[in-house]
């Protein structure tokens, strides 16, 4: 079902696309779709319930921060083509 009010070849022309009468017609019938499914959405009662961004709970996977024995500056430059005052020399990308 189609909203009768929504106009997809005025948001096809604000979009700079063209549109076949075909093309107009099956994307006024999928934005229909969509439009009933929001229109579901609202329906549900959310009550009590608090915004949140996901929908699945996230958690910082970072490690905890600890010092431990790496690599030297001479044993990170030891395979560098370029190199100068202890530090990496590379080919300039950006005028």
């Amino acid at each position: 079902m189609s909203q009768p009010d929504f106009d997809v070849r005025h948001i096809a022309h604000l979009a700079r696309i063209e549109l076949t009468d075909d093309e107009a017609t099956q994307f006024q019938s999928q934005i229909g779709h969509v439009l009933e499914y929001v229109a579901k959405m609202r329906t549900v009662d959310v009550t009590g319930i608090e915004p949140t961004a996901h929908a699945y709970p996230i958690y910082n996977v970072f490690r905890e921060d600890v010092p431990r024995d790496w690599f030297t500056p001479a044993e990170a430059l030891a395979n560098a083509p370029h190199q100068a005052n202890q530090l990496f020399v590379v080919t300039k990308v950006l005028e």
